[in-house]
Order: C-alpha cells, then sequence, then structure tokens
C-alpha cells in the first residue's frame, strides 16, 4: 500500500494555492491581526498533516473552515482550545499557541464533533475535513464567517476530490446541505448528518451513532406444525 504521506502530496499541493479574494488561506497566509509570528501557515500545515496521517475508518466533510476553528488552528473543526487540552489525535500537546488572542480560541461545532467522537469510540479513526478548503470571510471583517460562493465552491471540488482519493476505504459523512452537495457532484457514496451548529448539536449525535449501528437482523420465529 502507498503510504498516506506519498498520497496526500498532490492534494496539500492544491492546497496550498492562491485561494482569491475574500479568503484566508490557513495554509499559507499569515494573519496579522492573530497570528504570533509568520511561521503560523508552516505550523498549521504541519498539524494539517499529523492529523491526516493514519488509515481512517470515517471522513466527516464539512463546509469550510471557520475563523474560530480551522482558521486558527491549521485542523477542520478543532479549535485551539480544544489543541491546548490535547483532545486530539496525532497531534502533540503544544506548549505555545499560534494566536495572539487573551483566551484560545473556542468553536462549539469542534467542541460537540470532537466530544461525540470521542464519546463513539472513533476519535483516532475519523479525519475531518472541508467541502470548501479555505476560510471564506465577508468584506474588512477578517473574523467572520460567510458561506461560499458557487464558483468558490466548484474551485474547491477538485481540491476535495484529491483528498478523498487518498482515503478511499474510509466511509464518508457530509456534515450539511453544502457539504452534502459538493459531495454528490462528485458521485460519492455519503451519510448526510445534521450540522451540529445551530441548534443542530443533538441531531448531530443522535445520527452519528445510528449510523454506526449495525442493523439487528430479524429473529426467526419456529414455523408451526
Amino acid at each position: 500500500m502507498v503510504p498516506v504521506s506519498r498520497r496526500l502530496s498532490c492534494f496539500l499541493s492544491l492546497l496550498r494555492a492562491p485561494s482569491g479574494p475574500l479568503v484566508f488561506n490557513p495554509w499559507i497566509d499569515h494573519e496579522p491581526t492573530t497570528d504570533v509570528s509568520r511561521s503560523a501557515p508552516r505550523d498549521r500545515l504541519e498539524r494539517l498533516h499529523a492529523h491526516l496521517n493514519c488509515i481512517p475508518r470515517f471522513l466527516l466533510i464539512g463546509e469550510a473552515p471557520g475563523y474560530q476553528g480551522c482558521k486558527v488552528s491549521g485542523v477542520p473543526f478543532t479549535s485551539e482550545r480544544l489543541l491546548l487540552a490535547g483532545r486530539i489525535p496525532r497531534l502533540t500537546q503544544p506548549t505555545a499557541r499560534l494566536s495572539t488572542r487573551h483566551i484560545p480560541w473556542s468553536e462549539p461545532s469542534a467542541t460537540i464533533v470532537w466530544s461525540t467522537l470521542h464519546e463513539l469510540g472513533i476519535a483516532d479513526s475519523t479525519i475531518l475535513w472541508n467541502a470548501y478548503p479555505w476560510h471564506p470571510h465577508k468584506p474588512g471583517r477578517p473574523q467572520s464567517n460567510r458561506t461560499p460562493t458557487p464558483a468558490e465552491r466548484a474551485a474547491g471540488l477538485p481540491v476535495l476530490k484529491v483528498f478523498l482519493a487518498a482515503f478511499p476505504e474510509a466511509r464518508v459523512f457530509a456534515l450539511g446541505r453544502h457539504a452534502e452537495s459538493a459531495l454528490m457532484q462528485l458521485r460519492e457514496s455519503v451519510t448526510v448528518l445534521r450540522h451540529p451548529a445551530m441548534g443542530g448539536a443533538a441531531n448531530f449525535r443522535q445520527q452519528l451513532r445510528r449510523s454506526l449501528t449495525p442493523p439487528r437482523r430479524p429473529m426467526n420465529r419456529p414455523s408451526g406444525n
């Protein structure tokens, strides 16, 4: 089998491409308002590589990186607070932060996702990613989120396709309708889950738990005489 690191080389090359206006690329761009140093993009890329360096059973695909999570941490659905708490498999608990914020960044969706993965015992065998790989923000507001435009979503599809090809045996979950739409365009067999944001935490947990539970086999009743 080809090592994961070699299968990811093409993906990481695409990921480091320029991402366009009103879009921040966490793995090549320096954010002067929050990054501790200019080495932050390199540090984020190293974290992402460590997160991806496994043979996963499951892929959870969201919409796009958020300003409280992946933009700072370099790992989708992962906040600075979770990293510092040592809650992310394959990532060494950091001794220093990448952001200048007075308290570590924390993202509600990230907290919900990782707590659920740990609760279900699949944290070590799950990789998180996004249908659109970079962080779209509002004009003049780098610390904001916005929905990717149709053109941006189309530009992200080649990156998503190469990412999925690196993990052909993993079961794919779509978190939300935008992730579902992107994956369906690539003709992927996916299980759709409610996104944990905006009141969706309980449904997300229930749906993921049910999807991992094998269906019960009907009991054979003895035939009558």
